[in-house]
């Protein structure tokens, strides 16, 4: 195989080494991002003796053991296993599948190892493939660390909480629920303290679990009649990282293992680490008893990070190449692309990947061309859209709200909008009152007034106008 530019899509320092990779390392390169997306039961059901057996301009040739494993990895697994080649290497074009003999794989190893030529080594302190591989005892990923993780005024509160919890472990901060919007590092952080733990004290047992797996193991256990299994399983570590919470929303026999395991883990003194992607409050569905537990620790949100942190972390990325993005380039990308990290860093590994293969840096018109598909476009929000949100969001019909009552239940929802409408939009306070009845500007001064001092000392509050937002911006 021709020399490869290998990209490290993370919220990692990028670092970008030429491997002449075999058909081996790539696959499993793929398999270790895989695993991470997917359930870990369809993981073993549809990726087991699945290998690449050649590679031909361009083209990927992997081969499945059945015709039904075929057709299933290309109706559902697709684009997801052909976007992880092309982050290995950009310059794979295809994916085709070929069904293979037992003893097909065998003959295709010894092939490639007549023709493969080693990789060099990565210089010194640099992530090589290898060190990207998730640990199998505790499903920590150890590019996630501290050292590479970007603190701003965004999320320092959340990394302070995240310095004193590994200090002490199931004594500071237990449990430790981290929350906000997707893309954010939130799994980077949770992540980063078991690396830190597992780190500074080898005996400590961590394992780092989404709620989605969660689920999945205790369903296989009811189903296989393995309940003390599945507990001993889980009970058996002194740290444990559970992802995406807000999941459980909805799913009682889980939220019932979870709380019995949760009670384990608090009454032994063992550190336990949510994330989720909003507050416990917000989660629909979830028991009280489960609720009042995850906000009976440490809560901390990461909110969306402002111009000049988005450029830090784009700088900070950046240092140890060879050929770096210009500050224009940069800027660029900091300023448009606002919303997520995960999609900054994107756009950031697409002009490296680029820069590497000209060998040269690219000017900012073509870095717009580059990057434009990771821009969302610019939504068009209306006064109704508004009104009508904020009503669903509060269960009450939108036609109250032009009426003249003080009713405490329509109040309040209507002061929101009001808020909204001139924090937001920059919407005049006579146009507004207009729109809501007919109502004298003082009205609507008064009523952004109350809810400015309102968000000072309702945290309730502050999580419902930030949810409103993120239904208003993204529906």
């Amino acid at each position: 195989m021709s020399n490869t530019i290998i990209c490290l899509r993370s919220t990692n320092q990028p670092v970008i080494h030429t491997y002449m990779l075999d058909n081996k390392q790539l696959w499993d390169g793929v398999l270790n991002e895989v695993q991470l997306q997917i359930s870990k039961a369809n993981f073993g059901t549809w990726f087991k003796n699945t290998y690449i057996s050649k590679q031909d301009s361009g083209t990927v040739y992997l081969s499945v053991p059945s015709a039904f494993v075929r057709d299933w990895l290309h109706n559902k697994y697709h684009k997801m296993i052909l976007k992880s080649l092309r982050d290995q290497n950009p310059e794979i074009r295809a994916l085709e599948y070929l069904i293979s003999k037992p003893d097909d794989r065998q003959k295709a190893e010894q092939q490639q190892q007549q023709t493969y030529t080693p990789p060099q080594q990565p210089a010194a302190g640099n992530l090589g493939l290898n060190d990207l591989y998730v640990n199998r005892e505790s499903n920590l990923n150890p590019k996630y660390i501290f050292d590479t993780f970007i603190v701003g005024p965004f999320n320092e509160l959340a990394y302070a909480a995240a310095q004193a919890v590994v200090k002490n472990p199931g004594t500071n901060y237990n449990p430790f629920f981290v929350y906000g919007p997707t893309g954010l590092g939130k799994t980077h952080l949770i992540q980063g303290i078991g690396n830190h733990i597992k780190k500074s004290n080898e005996n400590k047992r961590i394992f780092y679990v989404t709620t989605e797996t969660f689920t999945t193991d205790y369903i296989n256990s009811v189903t296989n009649n393995k309940g003390s299994a599945f507990k001993e399983k889980y009970r058996k570590y002194d740290v444990l990282i559970m992802d995406d919470i807000q999941f459980l929303s909805g799913k009682e026999k889980t939220q019932e293992e979870l709380f019995h395991l949760f009670n384990n883990f608090y009454e032994n003194n063992k550190q336990i680490i949510f994330s989720s992607d909003k507050s416990p409050k917000l989660i629909p569905n979830l028991e009280d008893r489960l609720r009042t537990r995850f906000e009976g620790g440490m809560m901390v949100d990461v909110i969306k990070p402002d111009y000049e942190s988005r450029l830090a972390i784009l700088r900070s990325k950046t240092r140890s190449l060879d050929i770096p993005p210009t500050d224009e380039v940069l800027e660029y990308i900091a300023s448009t692309i606002q919303d997520s990290i995960r999609e900054l860093e994107g756009a950031l590994n697409t002009i490296i990947c680029h820069i590497q293969l000209k060998k040269r840096p690219i000017g900012l018109i073509d870095a717009k061309n580059l990057v434009k598909t990771s821009i969302k476009p610019q939504k068009t929000v209306s006064i109704k859209d508004v009104m009508r949100i904020v009503s669903g969001f509060y269960n009450i019909d939108e036609r109250v709200l032009y009426e003249k009552t003080r009713r405490k239940e329509v109040v309040k929802p209507r002061q929101v909008i009001m808020y909204l409408l001139r924090e937001d939009f920059n919407t005049s306070y006579p146009y507004i009152g207009q729109k809501l009845g007919d109502r004298d500007h003082t009205t609507v001064i008064h009523a952004c007034n109350k809810i400015k001092k309102d968000v000072v000392t309702d945290s309730l509050l502050v999580q419902e106008l930030e949810q409103i937002r993120s239904i208003l911006y993204s529906s």
